[in-house]
């Protein structure tokens, strides 16, 4: 008699991580994390790395990664062989190409995790590919992705859905350079001191910065600009940070309410990955009123569906502190997955393992699939 699970076969799984972002090291501490979770019983995982110039690295496990232990320098193995990853929808293949791969046998997988946080990943563009060779892949669509990616289109979407928001201004780097003092000034006029500044297509934090003074404010812009050609100014608010996760495709689901503690003065990118002291993430949040949890995660579901999401997101809020107002900050379709990260340790206190979020994170990208499979691509008319 065959043992329970023999000759079963397994789910092909392709992992993209690393990619060309400031978010590139967060995206291999998550994909790592996501390798170590997924059940070795149910699925045939491929790892695909890429770098920070845009190459395609094809990593064994053994020689993924460099300096692993440190979560600011942790980069990809540079001898690897590269690969490409080609639009052929009748066998979904992987095929190795350049780097003395080029002998290796094609590699088929049934469904991509596309972990890649920031530009190049989680605005569109992965999606976009993934689309053209019709492989199921986990998360957002195409307009979902670049919607939630770019901080100002969200914001106008979610006003126009009658979700509040942080008063902001966005500004595009050429305006910058010809009208930087009426900016200024302006920033200043408009919100006073203190106010934060961010790249508008940007997430993990990264290029934020809060502009205390004037004499500052110059450079703080400049920073933020080295990340994305548009930035979003916005109010400072003293309040608690909230966030909800949202699981699911048409009916999508809100987790419970978790907080983020930072112990810097905001929670920057430091505050997240590099500092293990830089914030307690208190799950669920504590001291909230009934009608807070309900309007978080009513917001949250809300949020989702006017991005026009599926699959995943975190939605995170500003609960302010004098106001009792609340205000929905971002949403962010491919959330971070390492072990400190919010959106899996959120479902895990809602009662969804990590190991089993995946597993549903991967049921509802084949659920997408093939509803869209099932859609006309040639003109039929009515008789």
């Amino acid at each position: 008699m065959k043992s329970k699970g023999k000759n079963v076969k397994k789910t092909r799984v392709a992992i993209l991580f690393g990619g060309k972002s400031g978010e590139h090291e967060v995206s291999i501490v998550s994909a790592l994390s996501i390798y170590k979770a997924l059940d070795k019983e149910k699925y045939d995982i491929t790892l695909v790395g890429i770098d920070k110039t845009g190459r395609w690295l094809l990593p064994e496990q053994t020689q993924l990664l460099t300096q692993s232990q440190n979560p600011q320098l942790i980069k990809l193995n540079q001898s690897l062989n590269t690969v490409s990853l080609l639009p052929f929808p009748t066998e979904n293949n992987l095929i190795p190409v350049g780097g003395g791969a080029s002998s290796q046998k094609a590699m088929q997988f049934d469904v991509v995790l596309p972990i890649l946080h920031g530009t190049y990943g989680e605005d569109g563009t992965i999606q976009g590919l993934l689309e053209l060779a019709q492989v199921p892949y986990v998360g957002a669509g195409v307009l979902a992705s670049a919607l939630g990616m770019d901080k100002e289109l969200t914001k106008r979407v979610l006003h126009g859905a009658g979700i509040p928001i942080v008063p902001f201004l966005s500004v595009k780097r050429h305006e910058f350079l010809s009208q930087k003092e009426s900016i200024l000034k302006k920033s200043q006029e408009q919100f006073g001191y203190p106010y934060f500044v961010k790249p508008a297509n940007l997430g993990s934090s990264v290029g934020v910065n809060k502009v205390k003074n004037e004499k500052e404010a110059n450079s703080k812009f400049e920073d933020a600009f080295q990340y994305d050609t548009k930035i979003l100014i916005e109010q400072a608010i003293d309040a608690r940070e909230l966030e909800c996760a949202v699981l699911g495709n048409h009916n999508p689901q809100a987790s419970i309410v978790g907080e983020v503690i930072p112990h810097h003065e905001f929670y920057s990118y430091e505050a997240k990955y590099i500092d293990p002291n830089g914030a307690d993430l208190k799950i669920p949040a504590e001291n909230l009123s009934a009608q807070i949890i309900a309007q978080v995660q009513e917001f949250s579901v809300k949020a989702f569906k006017a991005l026009e999401c599926s699959g995943m997101a975190r939605v995170d809020f500003f609960l302010d502190r004098k106001s009792g107002s609340l205000y929905l900050n971002e949403l962010n379709t491919i959330p971070g997955f390492t072990q400190i990260s919010q959106y899996p340790k959120l479902w895990e206190a809602s009662g969804l393992p990590y190991s089993r979020l995946l597993d549903r994170l991967i049921e509802l990208a084949f659920e997408r699939h093939k509803e869209k499979a099932s859609l006309k691509t040639s003109y039929e008319p009515l008789s």
